[in-house]
């Protein structure tokens, strides 16, 4: 008997689908995995950012993530909100604001990131070790130099 749900053979065959559906099933997992911790996909984005370097701007943070800056100041804003970074005028330049991880926000992303390191797990657990490897390698090239010429 022919099934007649999912994608035809010409979705089957389309990067652009099949980018938007995995990027979508990994969001689920990220998603589950991270809600015991009281965060989520995009605030483990931020906490990332500012995990290990120099206490950075709002501005620089934005700017490494890629979004707007009401966007930012919304997530830093849920952050705070939760006790996970905080914001504080620089020491050189009072006009600009200052945002580290506290102490609950650097063991929240520890914990975050074991849970995210167990949804990447399961995501590419149908596929072997060696083509995982691939694929990451595959992604990092077309996000990270888009025009697919090493640098």
């Amino acid at each position: 008997m022919a099934r007649n749900d999912g994608p035809g053979p010409e979705l089957r065959e389309n990067l652009v689908y099949l980018l938007k559906h995995a990027q979508q099933r990994m969001a689920e997992l990220l998603a589950d995995a991270l809600k015991p911790h009281g965060i989520e996909g995009r605030e483990l984005g931020v906490m990332l950012t500012l995990a290990g370097r120099e206490p950075m701007s709002q501005q620089q943070a934005a700017q490494r993530l890629g979004i707007d800056r009401t966007t930012m100041v919304a997530l830093l804003d849920a952050l705070e909100g939760k006790g996970l970074v905080s914001r504080h005028p620089d020491a050189d330049d009072r006009r600009r604001n200052v945002v580290e991880l506290t102490g609950a926000g650097r063991e929240t992303l520890r914990l975050a990131m074991a849970a995210s390191a167990e949804a990447e797990r399961v995501f590419l657990t149908p596929v072997s070790p060696r083509t995982a490897q691939e694929l990451r390698g595959a992604l990092q090239v077309i996000v990270f130099q888009p025009d697919g010429r090493d640098s």
